[in-house]
């Protein structure tokens, strides 16, 4: 069951941005909000702990110095096998920037591919053990219980559609530029630029990160419409609009790579707060709706405006994160036993007890220990606590063992249905091949009876003009010529006829010896009158 309020803190470089947020009944509600400039990290988060009287309310803060990484993969993978896919691209990366994986805390978000429907989209978010300890030890002594990227918590101030398309652009110390395609975060862009480098800037000039944030609230850009720049402050946009410059540059890499499908541009983050900065980015982007970024459930107020809540959304949407709220399994807070424990289960040491709230068990475990127990109240106590303790460990070995039957029983039939459909698969491509291997059969047969015959018919179109060519040259003045047939593919039939054998027996030796038949054989000479006629006979070479 989620929190029912939260204390979100922003952390960046001199300044922290905090917020108690709160839901009931699916209403959310900010109770108190500010942030404050510090020298010592760990005195400030106390003294902001103090003041909300967040001692006991779970604390949701942001990471420093995540990585984002991007992995396509097949949709059908089992969640282990997609598990293990993803590991080992990470691994990969690794080697290839020579880095050691086991270092880095990682989580992950699946979403669908745009580009390819049989394909999903891993977002791989990791984040340095040294860094995210440091975070840890920051908080230490209080409830942390979530620790979060921005970029994946800054949507949940949005109430967008189904199929709705958008940028969110959070210009912090960094900027952190959150695309999201029909409602599903899809790509987060980290730049290197943000308000760290004006406030330096500025700081350098007046020495007080205070008055340079200050400045910069109160600083207004110029427009197309109009100069309402003060003369006094023109000083301070030679350090702003170069940072802001190569922010709208990037964004409009990334509305170009997504052409048509971005309608609109949120802007958010410390420099949200520079006047006409909306007005600002719409000069570039005239065909998407630019407009600061205001969370939906806020209103003004009598005595709170939505500028004030647009100037902490950062820490609003961490908060949240500990409500529920934002995409699941971006906590890179491990849960610890005590995580699990609930607070009714607690021991609470208070010696400002009385003697009978002392002896009073009334459901609640809890006594005062600052003063000595009779052996009644040893005694008691000592049974419940190894029935407590009892009770924990078989609830926990009873859950783990139950969560490992059902997540084995799941993977099982994840794997027996994954091994089903591939053999299906299998079959209908065996199917297929077969399908298609007797297509390429009976083509290759009649294209090489086809070659065949185009092959004959090539060898043979010349062949009967360069056989009269050739007997030509040969045939005697005293023989004609009354018939030649090309009976069968390259057999030749040639009927002559002369007055005389010899003229007859002379061609048929000139044909043989000169090759312009292969295999030459005549019939014996027939006369009528005067006349002798033979057929001679052969093939073509």
């Amino acid at each position: 069951m989620a929190n029912t309020s939260s204390l979100g803190i922003y952390i960046q470089e001199h300044l922290i941005k905090y917020a108690k947020v709160s839901k009931s009944h699916d209403k959310i509600k900010v109770e108190a909000f500010g942030i404050k400039f510090y020298d010592k990290i760990v005195e400030a988060i106390e003294q902001i702990i103090q003041e909300t009287y967040s001692q006991k309310t779970p604390i949701s803060i942001n990471l420093s110095e995540e990585m984002y990484n991007y992995f396509d993969m097949f949709a059908l993978l089992t969640k282990s096998d997609l598990q293990k896919a993803i590991k080992t691209e990470f691994d990969s990366y690794c080697s290839e920037k020579g880095y050691n994986p086991n270092v880095f805390e990682t989580r992950y978000a699946i979403v669908g591919n745009q580009e390819e429907k049989d394909k999903i989209r891993v977002i791989h978010i990791a984040e340095n053990k040294i860094e995210l300890n440091k975070r840890i030890q920051e908080i230490e002594g209080y409830k942390l219980a979530n620790i979060s990227p921005i970029s994946m918590a800054i949507p949940n101030l949005l109430q967008i559609d189904q199929n709705e398309s958008c940028l969110i652009v959070n210009i912090e110390d960094n900027t952190t530029i959150t695309t999201i395609l029909q409602n599903q975060i899809y790509n987060i862009d980290v730049l290197e630029e943000g308000s760290r480098d004006f406030l330096n800037k500025i700081n350098l000039k007046e020495n007080s990160y205070s008055k340079s944030y200050e400045i910069c609230k109160n600083t207004t850009i110029y427009t197309s419409e109009g100069r309402e720049l003060q003369e006094e402050q023109s000083g301070y946009l030679e350090d702003i609009m170069p940072t802001l410059y190569n922010i709208v540059g990037k964004v409009q890499t990334i509305l170009n790579n997504n052409m048509g499908r971005i309608k609109k541009l949120y802007i958010t983050g410390t420099a949200a707060l520079i006047n006409n900065i909306d007005l600002y980015f719409q000069e570039y982007f005239e065909n998407v709706d630019c407009e600061i970024l205001k969370p939906y459930f806020v209103e003004n107020t009598k005595d709170i405006t939505i500028k004030d809540y647009i100037e902490v959304n950062s820490a609003i949407s961490i908060g949240l994160m500990a409500l529920g709220e934002g995409i699941t399994g971006m906590n890179f807070k491990n849960q610890t036993f005590g995580d699990k424990v609930p607070d009714w289960l607690k021991i609470e040491v208070n010696p400002d007890r009385t003697a009978k709230d002392k002896k009073n068990l009334g459901g609640l475990l809890t006594w005062d220990l600052g003063q000595k127990l009779d052996r009644t109240e040893t005694s008691l106590m000592r049974i419940a606590v190894g029935l407590m303790l009892l009770i924990i460990i078989y609830s926990g070995f009873s859950s783990l063992l139950s969560n490992q039957m059902d997540k084995k029983k799941q993977e099982a039939q994840e794997s027996i249905n994954h091994t089903n459909t591939q053999i299906a698969l299998v079959n209908k491509d065996n199917e297929a091949i077969k399908t298609k291997t007797n297509q390429y059969t009976n083509m290759l047969k009649n294209l090489e009876e086809a070659n065949n015959k185009i092959t004959d018919r090539n060898k043979t179109r010349n062949a009967i003009p360069n056989l009269l060519n050739q007997i030509m040259t040969i045939i005697p003045e005293n023989v004609q010529l009354t018939k030649i047939e090309n009976t069968t593919n390259t057999h030749i039939v040639i009927t002559a006829q002369s007055n005389k054998y010899e003229q007859l027996g002379y061609l048929k030796a000139k044909i043989a010896t000169e090759v312009i038949l292969n295999d030459v054989i005549s019939t014996a000479g027939q006369r009528d009158g005067n006349a002798i006629t033979v057929k001679i006979e052969g093939d073509l070479p």
